[in-house]
């Protein structure tokens, strides 16, 4: 697990979903006065370069936000998350329209945390620790620490907010993480059972993936819905063909955002045969 460098994969048709919609769940908190805790378990680095070895070695964020970059006629969510890209590329110097850099997730967060808001972001591979640690240094709202998320999940919560948003986004390089990754989101719930959660997940293998989703649907769990995007069939070659978000508790109208988003993106990022889906898997 501790190999994965998501470099190689920042910017791609998955991060796109899956920024576009944090986003989109940020802004809907953020519309009550109320601070809330944004709880990262697998934060990455701060940032990464598009032009580094790692990124143009496969080429990923071409398929992804490069697709989106000069597109006019976006969708005020998905503008929202592009604009959100340019202002990062602004930060880091970047005064050409030419798309160098990329932020995650939580940098992300940070262009848009309030004043009484924080972070707590968990990465254990060390040398993304180290950047990330650079990233925030000094940043009196955030709390980095180099510990498994999952663990530092539990730990974490219930926050003192009582109010909170958690990202959870393994490698899933591991089969057992997919299972653990479970596990650890019904614990965290019953500590804290307001709190929104993301998970992150891929399709490489689909049975795999729906056995973690059906032990989240099974669990008691109420308010559980999937954004999802396929850009092509499920297949039994290698490669990621779909990966989507399971949240626990969305703000009101998530849905409704999420399919104006999946529209977009089925039009424009999809290879062949690709499929979207916003469905609650669990209601009330």
């Amino acid at each position: 697990m501790l190999s994965y460098r998501h470099g190689f994969h920042a910017g791609n048709y998955a991060d796109v979903l899956k920024h576009a919609i944090l986003l989109q769940v940020l802004e809907l908190m953020q519309k009550k006065d109320k601070p809330f805790v944004y709880i990262d378990t697998h934060s990455g680095a701060g940032g990464y370069s598009l032009s580094d070895e790692f990124a143009q070695k496969t080429g990923e964020y071409r398929d992804g936000i490069g697709k989106l970059w000069t597109k006019t006629d976006l969708p005020e969510s998905l503008k929202h998350y592009v604009g959100a890209v340019r202002h990062f590329n602004e930060g880091n110097g970047n005064d050409t329209d030419e798309l160098l850099w990329y932020p995650g997730s939580p940098a992300f967060v940070d262009m848009h945390l309030r004043n009484d808001d924080r972070m707590v972001l968990h990465e254990l591979h060390g040398t993304d620790f180290e950047l990330l640690s650079e990233y925030f240094e000094g940043a009196k709202q955030v709390q980095v620490t180099k510990w498994d998320g999952l663990s530092g999940l539990i730990a974490a919560v219930p926050p003192l907010e009582r109010r909170g948003v958690v990202l959870i986004d393994p490698s899933f390089e591991i089969k057992t993480d997919y299972e653990a990754v479970a596990d650890a989101i019904i614990k965290a719930y019953r500590k804290f059972a307001t709190g929104v959660y993301l998970l992150w997940y891929p399709v490489v293998n689909r049975a795999q993936t729906e056995a973690m989703l059906g032990k989240l649907k099974d669990s008691g769990i109420r308010r559980q819905l999937r954004i999802e995007q396929a850009i092509k069939p499920d297949s039994d070659e290698f490669g990621m063909t779909a990966a989507g978000l399971w949240v626990i508790n969305p703000p009101w109208q998530l849905d409704t955002l999420a399919t104006e988003m999946l529209d977009y993106l089925q039009q424009h990022l999809n290879v062949e045969g690709g499929s979207v889906r916003v469905e609650w898997e669990v209601g009330e």
